[in-house]
């Protein structure tokens, strides 16, 4: 079994215009939000053995309380950060481990789901959570185009702007 989760960074500040977009901090929202989809997480009995973040400010902090909920370490990639949907599913590859949870940027996150739940999801709002898994021993049959994404299990999404 493989699985990966793919996790949209929670709301960031746009509140000071002398930041550069990668040290962007969460704001109020985001940082409320981050801890309670965690817990979804936790909650749907969800593990992961990595955890691959942007190296973005609002991803970091993101994947480090995601991190602390499922008592996983945090690895920072800097190929992570605005990365396409391409970029996203080779790290996960790259990854080898059998549950991996991504922690990225759009539009790469949402057009990474998109892809791989055959356009059942359109758009990740931001904190959204989405697990794909799919029946197979290793990550190189996984693929877009490959017969185990036909095998894909359905998507579980959680997003704070629809109901639970």
């Amino acid at each position: 079994m493989r699985e990966l989760i793919l996790v949209r960074h929670a709301k960031s500040d746009w509140g000071d215009p002398s930041l550069a977009d990668h040290d962007r901090p969460l704001n109020a929202r985001g940082t409320r939000d981050a801890p309670m989809m965690a817990r979804r997480l936790t909650e749907a009995r969800s593990t992961v053995e990595r955890i691959i973040s942007s190296t973005a400010l609002r991803a970091r902090t993101t994947a480090a309380v995601f991190g602390a909920e499922l008592g996983v370490e945090v690895e920072l990639d800097e190929q992570l950060y605005l990365a396409p949907a391409s970029r996203l599913l080779a790290k996960a590859i790259e990854s080898q481990a059998p549950r991996v949870m991504l922690v990225a940027h759009d539009p790469g996150i949402s057009d990474l789901a998109s892809l791989l739940s055959d356009g059942g999801i359109e758009h990740m709002p931001t904190c959204a959570v989405a697990r794909f898994a799919w029946n197979v021993d290793a990550w190189d049959t996984v693929s877009p185009q490959g017969s185990a994404l036909r095998e894909t299990a359905p998507a579980h999404t959680w997003s704070l702007e629809t109901p639970r």
